[in-house]
C-alpha cells in the first residue's frame, strides 16, 4: 500500500471512453483520485457531482480528478453520462489500482461481511508523490475540503 511521499506507482488505466492512459500521463498537474463503492448509489453520485461542481475551480488550480470503481466500463460510461460529469472514471475491474492504494477492504454492513471499496480520496503532486490522503470519508462537503486543500498548497 502506497504511504504518504511516496512516488504513485505508474499503472494502466481504462478511462471513460475506452481511453487507456498512464498515471504518470498526469504529472505536471495536481491529480486528485476518489475511490467509491459503486456508480449510481446515491452518496457515490453526490460525491462525483460535487467535484464535477467543483470541476471548474481544480481545473483553475491546475489539478486533475479521476473517480475509481471496480464497476465494469459500461457502468461507468452510464454514470458519467447520466450525470455530465467533467472528468473521467476508471474501470478497475481487476481491483489493482484500489489495492494499491489500499481501499479494497473487508466490509460490514447490516451483519454482513463483504470486500469492497472504502470510500476514499488520494492528492498526488505534480512530481508524482502522494501528499494526502482522506479514508473512510464521509461525502457531505468533502470535495470543498480536498478543493480547499489543493488551494492551500498554492499559498
Amino acid at each position: 500500500m502506497v504511504k504518504i511521499d511516496e512516488k504513485i506507482q505508474d499503472f494502466d488505466i481504462l478511462l471513460t471512453g475506452n481511453k487507456h492512459a498512464k498515471l504518470s500521463d498526469y504529472q505536471g498537474h495536481y491529480l486528485v483520485i476518489y475511490f467509491y463503492p459503486k456508480a449510481s448509489t446515491p452518496g457515490c453520485t453526490t460525491e462525483s457531482c460535487d467535484f464535477t461542481d467543483l470541476h471548474p475551480q481544480f481545473d483553475d488550480a491546475n489539478t486533475k480528478i479521476l473517480g475509481v470503481s471496480i464497476d465494469s466500463l459500461k457502468r461507468q460510461e452510464n454514470f458519467k453520462t447520466k450525470y455530465n460529469f467533467t472528468f473521467d472514471l476508471i474501470a478497475d475491474t481487476e481491483i489493482e489500482v484500489c489495492n494499491y492504494f489500499g481501499v479494497y477492504q473487508e466490509k460490514k454492513n447490516f451483519g454482513k461481511t463483504y470486500m469492497g471499496i472504502v470510500r476514499s480520496t488520494f492528492v498526488i503532486n505534480p512530481e508524482g508523490k502522494l501528499i494526502k490522503e482522506w479514508r473512510n470519508l464521509r461525502v457531505k462537503d468533502h470535495a470543498q475540503k480536498v478543493f480547499e486543500y489543493i488551494v492551500s498548497l498554492e499559498a
